[in-house]
C-alpha cells in the first residue's frame, strides 16, 4: 500500500523507469505499449491483450464493443513514452485504479517484452512514482513538458516527429485517441502549438545543463 493514497478526482504526475536505464521500447515496441496504455484503463477488460491480439477481427470487435461500454479506472491526460521510460499525466476515477492501472499496464508489458526478446527478470525499476497536478496552469505546463522530452533527450527536433506521446492529439494531427483532456485543458490546437514550440530552445538548455543544477 502506498504511503499516501491516491485520491479520486485528482490528476497526478505519474513516471516509471526501466531497470538500470535499459533501453525497454525499440520499433514497434512503442506501438504495443501504446495499445497497452489504451487497453488497460478499462474496468476489468474481458481478456489481457495477449489473448486479444490473437483473437480474429471479428472477436475483437465484440470485445472493443464491451470495452466501448464500461467505465475506466483512469482517465489518460497526456502520455510520453521514452525508450527507457514512461510519463504520464492520468487523473483517477475509482479506488485504487492509477495502482491497479500500473500494474496492468508494466505487468503486461513486461511480459510482451521477455517474451519477444528471449529475455527474463523485472523490467522496471520499482515502484511508479507520482507528483500531485495542483491546478490547471500547472497543469497546462506538466503537459508541455511532458511532450518536451523527446527535445530533451535529443531524440527528434520537433514534438511532432515523436509518434509515442500525446502530443498530435493536443493539435488534432493523430487518427487515435487515447487521451480524454477537454475537461482540463482550455485551449485550442493552434495555441497549444505555440505554446509548445515557443519552449523549445530552453528545453534544449536545460538538458544540457541539467546535470549540473543537480549537483
Amino acid at each position: 500500500m502506498r504511503k499516501d493514497p491516491l485520491v479520486n478526482g485528482q490528476v497526478y504526475h505519474i513516471m516509471n523507469k526501466s531497470i538500470a536505464g535499459f533501453e525497454i521500447f525499440h520499433r514497434d515496441d512503442y506501438i504495443r505499449i501504446l495499445q497497452t496504455l489504451n487497453y488497460y484503463k478499462k474496468n476489468k477488460p474481458p481478456c489481457m491483450l495477449s489473448t486479444f491480439n490473437k483473437l480474429s477481427t471479428k472477436e475483437q470487435l465484440l470485445i472493443q464493443k464491451k470495452l466501448n461500454e464500461t467505465n475506466n479506472i483512469v482517465e489518460i491526460i497526456s502520455y510520453c513514452v521514452m525508450p527507457t521510460h514512461l510519463h504520464l499525466v492520468l487523473k483517477q476515477l475509482i479506488d485504487g485504479g492509477i495502482s491497479e492501472y500500473m500494474k496492468r499496464v508494466c505487468d503486461s508489458y513486461s511480459k510482451y517484452f521477455n517474451l519477444k526478446y528471449k529475455r527474463k527478470g523485472p523490467l522496471w525499476e520499482g515502484r511508479f512514482k507520482s507528483v500531485l497536478v495542483d491546478d490547471d496552469k500547472q497543469l497546462l505546463h506538466l503537459t508541455r513538458y511532458v511532450h518536451l522530452n523527446p527535445i530533451s533527450a535529443g531524440l527528434v527536433d520537433d514534438p511532432m516527429d515523436w509518434m509515442a506521446s500525446s502530443y498530435k492529439e493536443y493539435i488534432n494531427a493523430s487518427r487515435t485517441e487515447i487521451c480524454n483532456f477537454n475537461d482540463l485543458i482550455n485551449i485550442s490546437p493552434n495555441r497549444y502549438r505555440r505554446f509548445v514550440n515557443e519552449r523549445i530552445s530552453y528545453q534544449r538548455v536545460i538538458a544540457h545543463i541539467k546535470h549540473i543544477i543537480l549537483e
